[in-house]
């Protein structure tokens, strides 16, 4: 009776029921393995996302959500900070006009005496050329200062050659850096 019974089964594995039984067996195992390579596949898909979303329990499109979010946030308040940074460079730009931008020390004998050029004109100018011009006049038994104020890079009052030079000359050099003074100050 076993051999008739596998004779019936060898029979039956080879007429047309049999082998689409046969071939409908391996698709199912195929499709098994697929699974398993899927599911693996899907295991490391999540531990891979674990790392970029951390022990939270969303998916990724709303951390991406949240990351845009907060770069959105971070735009804005970086756009405040520079608003701010603008409107006080613009302050400090404003105060600093009136600074001394320009300088210089012009030494000579007043009275064409061998004293040492111990007379003086020193011109102290903004970066819109205007400012003094101070002469300190030494003599043996005297000394006299004078101040002239200046507008533009010209006198109100007409300048000594002395004094015309130092104007000349804080003009020709270069503005006072005031990063440099605070670096040596």
């Amino acid at each position: 009776m076993l051999a008739a019974s596998v004779s019936d089964t060898a029979t039956s594995l080879t007429d047309t029921p049999g082998i689409v039984a046969l071939a409908a067996a391996g698709v199912a195992v195929l499709a098994l393995l697929a699974c398993a390579l899927l599911a693996l596949r899907m295991r490391r898909l999540r531990a891979a996302q674990r790392v970029v979303l951390g022990s939270e329990q969303r998916d990724l499109a709303t951390h991406a959500a949240s990351l845009q979010e907060a770069f959105e946030e971070l735009r804005d308040y970086v756009g405040e900070v520079a608003e701010r940074l603008d409107a006080r460079l613009a302050a400090l730009e404003l105060q600093l006009r009136g600074t001394i931008a320009h300088r210089s020390l012009v030494r000579y004998d007043a009275y064409n005496e061998l004293s040492g050029q111990q007379s003086m004109s020193i011109a102290l100018l903004d970066a819109t050329h205007s400012g003094i011009v101070l002469s300190c006049i030494h003599h043996r038994d005297q000394a006299r200062v004078y101040a002239k104020q200046v507008r533009d890079g010209r006198s109100e009052l007409e300048l000594s050659p002395e004094e015309a030079e130092a104007v000349r000359q804080a003009l020709m050099a270069p503005p006072v850096d005031a990063s440099a003074v605070e670096r040596t100050g």
